[in-house]
């Protein structure tokens, strides 16, 4: 399996350019023709492209927008999102479903391995989706939902009675089918029958011309099935990539998928590098006979236009903020509360003066109901007496310091408030709170029950190809010999940055021009950051005022009673959400134990004591000290075996010619 690297390989478009969020997409002509099918890599292992690939390779061919439909997945929409707006293309953006005709067959729930002529079996339909409005994206987003919680994780049944309850504000592409299939055209005339659908003209056929035997005998059944059924053509191409260039990659992803190589993996594979986008011109040509195919795509891309995912509206959850209070007022005033106990000698002016400059940003921001809900959740652990603590530049926060978030008083530490929100950056602030590593799950559990599986769900983290997982997975697809795998697998010292040590390979007994070793050096350059499975984030949590599935997919996780959105921690930052870090901490878990080891020890040795009243009172974790000069003793000697932060080599060869006298010496020590 392939690791998982702390920062992706091809970074997000979002970190790459950061355009703002209000930045306006350009009108971009659309002309010719659009492909409105495109199945990104982030359909794991089917396509051949980033997202963003497919909308900067329809700028360059001049249709002026394109379409992204991965399958059971919006995925990738965020990424080709972000790029459309920097280089002015319309992104028409979709999914594409495989669609159970019966709820029967759907329970079964075996998984579709497509045949060599992208039909699917008997029981299924193949089609693509399109959202014409916010509200049609919801449609799309909540369609998903349904299939994918009643699924396993990785799975995804939706069956047409779902469509034909949930359909919306969407128009519906039928991808090719086999007409003498009985029960798929019963399914196609039920969705024909669909009042809505038909009254939107919202339903077409597919057609593609992909140079193969059959290309005619397909267009003259899509014509019948269109004359029979009263459907409209639409042109496409099927695209698994933006150009012909990543047909290996696509046949080397195909044979990883189907755990085979290429020389067994047969009618597994396309034939050919066809599926890709495509000049309008070269579709124009190639539909000459059927040029109304050819229109019914700018008719789409025109019909699904008027809207961009800049529509969609994110809010935090309203429970925090009692009613009759906005959430300012609410804020102030647990922040008062705070600051009391904090300073007990009154608060200073220079605090009050930076109160008030960090609360006239979080106005302005609308993060009130943020720091809320991430107090909410501190007091919960607190209740409980579960160790937690908040950390990263949220410790720059005299807020978070008053609501008890973080234990460090940042009048102490010289650091702008601005690196930990920014309306320059325009990017929202990102709290971490560690909890013990033990008790966690019931931090997590607690959001689940207080907003709802609807409203609550963990991030994905895409897990990407890396070197080593690269290196194995291809050269097993390629049909490599295992032992050369695991010598070039073992040591990546001849390859970096797509750059081949020759002398290396040559002193590994290999041949470096040998055709074989150079084209998986190629492929495996290619796939270096694909997005190769999705998991869960450690414990980043997005919360919403309304369901989730307005917006995005929610799928099970393969833990029990986890929950996931689709979107990873750099699309949710693109799209304005606001994420919630739960993270679990093994040193809280010991430093808890540590107390209850010293109060026990107190009880022994003070029975009498306590009984009078004499004893020392109960040690918790906010009456330790917070300058010792006896621990900063201790870490100057460097014996600090155990301490979190400082007790690795590196950082304990520097501690004696530091010498640190304070908590502020600590924090320069660490990130030198």
């Amino acid at each position: 399996m392939p690791d998982q690297p702390p920062e992706k390989a091809t970074p997000h478009p979002w970190r790459r350019s950061r355009p703002r969020r209000d930045a306006v997409l350009p009108d971009a002509p659309v002309d010719g023709f659009v492909d409105l099918v495109a199945m990104s890599n982030l359909s794991f292992l089917r396509g051949a492209s980033h997202p963003e690939e497919y909308v900067m390779e329809a700028g360059r061919l001049g249709s002026g927008a394109v379409g992204l439909t991965d399958l059971h997945s919006v995925a990738g929409v965020v990424r080709a999102h972000v790029a459309a707006r920097e280089h002015g293309v319309r992104l028409v953006p979709g999914t594409r479903i495989e669609c159970w005709l019966d709820v029967e067959t759907a329970s079964r729930g075996a998984d579709w391995e497509t045949r060599g002529d992208g039909r699917p079996p008997s029981g299924r339909l193949d089609l693509v989706l399109h959202a014409t409005s916010p509200a049609g994206w919801s449609t799309i987003c909540r369609l998903l939902t349904i299939g994918k919680r009643r699924a396993p994780k990785g799975a995804c049944r939706i069956t047409l009675h779902d469509l034909i309850e949930h359909h919306r504000d969407v128009v519906v592409t039928i991808m090719p089918c086999d007409p003498s299939d009985q029960s798929m055209i019963a399914g196609l005339e039920g969705l024909r029958r669909l009042t809505d659908l038909a009254r939107r003209d919202a339903l077409s056929l597919a057609v593609q011309w992909l140079e193969e035997v059959e290309d005619e005998a397909r267009l003259s059944v899509a014509r019948a099935l269109s004359d029979r059924l009263a459907i409209p053509l639409l042109a496409q191409n099927d695209a698994h990539m933006h150009h012909a260039s990543r047909r290996m990659v696509q046949d080397v992803l195909t044979c990883i998928r189907h755990r085979c190589d290429l020389e067994t993996a047969g009618d597994r594979l396309h034939p050919n590098a066809e599926r890709r986008l495509r000049a309008p011109a070269e579709m124009r040509r190639r539909f000459e006979s059927m040029p109304d195919a050819v229109d019914r795509t700018l008719e789409i891309a025109e019909r699904c236009g008027g809207w961009s995912l800049d529509a969609l509206n994110y809010d935090y959850p309203a429970e925090v903020v009692p009613g009759g209070m906005d959430a300012s007022t609410r804020l102030r005033d647990l922040v008062a509360v705070g600051a009391a106990e904090r300073f007990e000698g009154g608060v200073p002016p220079a605090v009050r003066e930076r109160l008030d400059h960090e609360f006239r940003l979080v106005d302005e921001l609308g993060y009130a109901k943020y720091f809320l809900t991430v107090h909410d959740l501190v007091e919960f652990a607190r209740r409980r007496g579960i160790l937690c603590q908040g950390r990263g530049a949220a410790a720059n926060s005299v807020i978070c310091y008053c609501l008890g978030v973080t234990a460090v008083d940042p009048t102490r530490i010289d650091m702008l408030f601005e690196r930990f929100i920014s309306r320059e950056r325009d990017e929202p602030p990102d709290i971490d709170v560690d909890f013990e590593h033990e008790r966690r799950e019931e931090v997590i559990q607690y959001v689940y029950d207080r907003y709802g599986r609807d409203r609550a769900a963990l991030v994905a983290e895409v897990v990407t190809f890396r070197g080593r997982s690269a290196v194995r997975e291809v050269g097993a697809a390629m049909g490599v010999s295992k032992d050369l795998i695991d010598r070039l697998a073992g040591d990546l010292e001849w390859w970096s940055d797509g750059a081949v040590d020759r002398d290396r390979i040559r002193g590994m007994g290999l041949d470096p021009t040998a055709p074989m070793l150079d084209r998986l050096f190629e492929i495996v350059d290619a796939v270096m950051g694909f997005p190769r499975h999705r998991s869960q984030h450690v414990g980043g949590f997005i919360i919403s005022d309304r369901p989730l599935w307005t917006m995005v997919p929610v799928e099970n996780a393969a833990m029990p009673d986890r929950t996931v959105i689709e979107w990873d921690k750099d699309d949710v930052d693109a799209m304005g959400m606001l994420k919630v870090d739960c993270l679990a901490l093994g040193m809280l878990s010991c430093l808890h134990r540590a107390i209850d080891l010293v109060n026990e020890d107190r009880a022994e040795r003070s029975e009498a004591s306590i009984r009078d009243r004499t004893g020392p009172r109960r040690l918790e974790f906010h009456t330790v000290p917070a300058e010792d000069p006896a621990v900063y003793e201790m870490v100057s000697r460097a014996d600090t075996v155990g301490v979190f932060q400082i007790e690795s080599r590196a950082q304990m060869s520097m501690l004696p010619r530091l010498r640190p006298r304070c908590f502020y010496d600590l924090v320069i020590e660490v990130a030198i």
